[in-house]
This record gives C-alpha cells, sequence and structure tokens, in this order.
C-alpha cells in the first residue's frame, strides 16, 4: 500500500542502513554524547483521525475573537481576489522552486519575470530581484547594497520617519557588519531636509533611507532630494507599500537608486504576521549588487518565447563571501501571489483600491475631529489612507483601545499615552467606519461601565 507521507519502507531504510554500513538507526547518532540524548519517547498526545485532527484545530480557531481592522503600521487588511487561491497551486507553477534548470521550470521562471516587470513599473526602477524575506530584511538589504557599492564609506542616514520595525532590522545588519547609522530628525512629522543637508557634507555618507509615505501616514515633498544625495556621492534608498505606489510618485520618480519594502499590501493575508513578501528593486547601474535572482526573457532553438535564470549570486554558485542572495521557497511562493494579484487587478483595480482607502480615511478623519474626541497631530500634511490622531476624551486612550477590542474592533495602533495610529483600506465599509465614530463620540465621554452598548450592533 502507498502512503503519500510515509515514502521510506522498513525494507527502504534497511537497504540504506546496508549502505551506510549499520544495522539500526540509532547508530546514526552515535557520535552524540549519552547525556545528550531524550532516552524516553516523546511527550505526545495520542494519534487522531484526519475529521479528529481537523475538528481540533477548529475548536481551536473557535476561540479567536475575528476584529474589524483599522490598524496599519506597515502592514495593511487589503482584499483578495478568491481566484488567487485557485492559481496559486496550479501545476503549471508550483514546479521546482530554485529553478536551475530552465526546460522544466517555465512555470516559475515565467511568474518570476512577471513578477519582477510589474514591480519595476510599479516603482519606477529598471530591474527588480525575486524576492526578499519582508519588507523589513529588504531595506536592510537595500543599506547593504548601498555600503558595498560605495566601498570606503560605512555611514548610512536613516529618516526618523521610517518605520521603527524596519530601523530595528537595519541597526541589526549595521551593527554585524560594521555600518554606522545616524537618525535624520524629523520636523512637525517629516524628514527635516535641512538637517539632511548638513549631515550629507562630511562626505563619507554611502546611502540614505527615506520613506514614502512614512510612518505617520504622511506623503513627503522630496523634491531636489535626489541631488542633494548624488551630490554627496551616496545613494537614495526609498521605501513604501506596496500597493501605494499605484497611485503615489514613484522612488523612480524621485530620482531614488533603489526602491525596497513591503509587498505583503498586495492582497497578501495579514495572517498573524507572515508569510510576507520584501521587494528591491534597482538601476542598471547597481544590478550586480543585487540580492536574489533575476529572471530574463529570450527565444530557443525553435523560436519559441522562453525565460532563464539571467542572474543568481547564491552562495552554491559563488564565494560565500561574495554571495548577495539568500533567497529561499517561500519567496517564490509570495512572488507568485503578488503576480497574480497584480495581473487580476491591473492599474485601474490597484488605482481603486487606493481611491477608495484614501476616501474612507479621510472621512473617518473629519469627523473623528468633529466628534470633538480627537484631533489630527499634522493637520496641515497630506496622508493617503493612514494618520495619526490625538485623543481628548475622558477615559485613558489605553482603555478606549482595550475596550474597543472588546466590542470586536481593533482602533488602530497606539503611539503613546494619547496618540492613534489608524488606517482605513478599502475593506472597510461606511457602516463599519460609522460606527468607529459612534464609538468615539461615545467612549469618549463615558466611564468604562456604559462602553457595552452599540446601537444596531452586536458590537
Amino acid at each position: 500500500m502507498l502512503h503519500r507521507y510515509f515514502p521510506h519502507t522498513p525494507d527502504d531504510i534497511s537497504q540504506m542502513l546496508s549502505k551506510c554500513g549499520m544495522t539500526d538507526l540509532s547508530e546514526l547518532y552515535s557520535d552524540v554524547p549519552e547525556e545528550l540524548k531524550l532516552n524516553r519517547d516523546y511527550d505526545l498526545p495520542p494519534q487522531m483521525s484526519e475529521k479528529e485532527v481537523r475538528d481540533f484545530f477548529e475548536n481551536l480557531a473557535q476561540k479567536n475573537q475575528p476584529q474589524t481592522c483599522f490598524a496599519g503600521a506597515g502592514f495593511y487588511d487589503h482584499y483578495a481576489p478568491a481566484v488567487i487561491q485557485s492559481i496559486i497551486s496550479r501545476s503549471e507553477f508550483l514546479t521546482a522552486y530554485t529553478p536551475y534548470q530552465p526546460e522544466i521550470s517555465q512555470g516559475t521562471l515565467q511568474y518570476i519575470f512577471e513578477y519582477q516587470s510589474m514591480m519595476t513599473q510599479l516603482t519606477g526602477l529598471e530591474v527588480s530581484n525575486a524576492s526578499m524575506y519582508d519588507g523589513t530584511t529588504a531595506v536592510a538589504e537595500a543599506m547593504m547594497m548601498a555600503v558595498a557599492s560605495a566601498r570606503k564609506k560605512n555611514r548610512v542616514l536613516v529618516s526618523a520617519t521610517l518605520n521603527p520595525i524596519y530601523r530595528e532590522v537595519v541597526d541589526t545588519y549595521a551593527h554585524y557588519h560594521g555600518v554606522v547609522i545616524d537618525t535624520i530628525p524629523e520636523a512637525d512629522g517629516v524628514t527635516d531636509l535641512e538637517a539632511l543637508r548638513d549631515m550629507l557634507t562630511k562626505g563619507d555618507v554611502a546611502g540614505v533611507i527615506l520613506p514614502t509615505p512614512n510612518f505617520y501616514g504622511i506623503l513627503e515633498d522630496y523634491t531636489g532630494v535626489a541631488d542633494m544625495v548624488h551630490a554627496a556621492k551616496a545613494l537614495l534608498i526609498m521605501t513604501a507599500p506596496a500597493s501605494a505606489l499605484g497611485v503615489i510618485k514613484s522612488p523612480g520618480e524621485w530620482g531614488a537608486d533603489i526602491a525596497a519594502g513591503e509587498a505583503q499590501s498586495l492582497g497578501m493575508p495579514l495572517n498573524y504576521g507572515g508569510p510576507y513578501l520584501g521587494y528591491m528593486c534597482c538601476t542598471k547601474a547597481l544590478i550586480r549588487k543585487l540580492p536574489g535572482r533575476i529572471v530574463g526573457a529570450t527565444t530557443d532553438a525553435d523560436g519559441q518565447r522562453v525565460f532563464v535564470l539571467t542572474l543568481q549570486a547564491r552562495e552554491q554558485h559563488i564565494r560565500r563571501d561574495k554571495a548577495t542572495s539568500n533567497i529561499c521557497s517561500n519567496q517564490g511562493l509570495m512572488a507568485l501571489y503578488a503576480s497574480i494579484y497584480l495581473s487580476l487587478m491591473g492599474r485601474n483595480g490597484l488605482r481603486e483600491v487606493n481611491e477608495l482607502s484614501a476616501a474612507g480615511a479621510h472621512y473617518l478623519a473629519s469627523k473623528l475631529v468633529e466628534s470633538g474626541a480627537f484631533e489630527l497631530k499634522y493637520p496641515d500634511k497630506p496622508f493617503l489612507n493612514e494618520f495619526v490622531v490625538r485623543f481628548k476624551g475622558e477615559v485613558k486612550l489605553a482603555d478606549f483601545v482595550e475596550l474597543c477590542g472588546s466590542c470586536g474592533c481593533l482602533p488602530g495602533v497606539q503611539l503613546s499615552d494619547d496618540e492613534l495610529l489608524i488606517c482605513v483600506t478599502e475593506t472597510r465599509t461606511r457602516e463599519e467606519i460609522d460606527r468607529y465614530i459612534w464609538r468615539a463620540t461615545t467612549f469618549s465621554k463615558a466611564t468604562p461601565p456604559a462602553l457595552n452598548v452599540n446601537p444596531g450592533s452586536n458590537n
């Protein structure tokens, strides 16, 4: 009888042990000291049938409390067309995860090529890799690219308005590679460009990292910044949520050399933190420094269009200290997901997603201010679909956040004792937004026992 997930029969194992000159599997661990061995059975629950396993996890899942999400901070609750799950599992695409043999990996190579093509259009740059673990590591790898390109310079300037989790990973990479990271201060929620100009005059800067939109949701004006950075013989790195690039000015249009960030906003579910997808694009001049695989299109002996690996700087092919790639199969799967999402949505769909998100966010922001419960922290700064407010209620903001959560609403990301970062995407309905406004108006003036009532809703 064939067992799909148990490929080795006792006879198979016996033959393999014989080839190794052994008679028992325990001999494989003969060099492990006895005091390090478990020497007892694993403490595992009794075996279950397939239905019992399904029931177990279904009961476990029912303990989760679904919440209406108004949180963002770099990760966004966007809608994903249902057909993605069907297409992503088709055998044409699920070929070998590492496409070293193009004759049997055309499906994988094709979607990587299409992914690269669409990401270069979004970022306005010439080359895209495929791809990185997530946005944080993509930005950190971009920092390393700048240092590698500058050779004798090892100082990188990072805006204070960059997402803090990006900054933490950048700092970690820098610590172990001897890179000096300095912070460009912020002024009224945006990068202090005059401070940046002064910091560049020292002449030891390899790269500058700037966000768009920034962590507070603000769309910063970087006019002339690229010229300033390039005059100092440094590289400009810009990061943005991939979805937002469908409507905002692209890194390429700003004059950036490298674009890196998180592509989770291309329809990927939040899913408790992953798997996500880091994108990285650059100018053609930097292609040799770009980590990851690059797929190209060509023709075969019969004149048919085919796809091949053009560059692959993996450790298997070159000296370890010269390798620039740490790519694994997960990134191939997520690149496929992004490719399908972008193909289905197209330019108009991506624009509509952002227009709906922006309309909902601006409506919510204006109503929260009108309610008197909140005020905008940066009222004169443009934003897309995310903004920071100060809470003015009679209860503590932490209590407001906690009580919203108990009513099935995640009201945002708390930044301080009285500041909340709120996000709206196209998945939020007018009813959900109005319910948020009602809560804010009511909760801010109520004492905790009165916070259980919500007209017309169980929440």
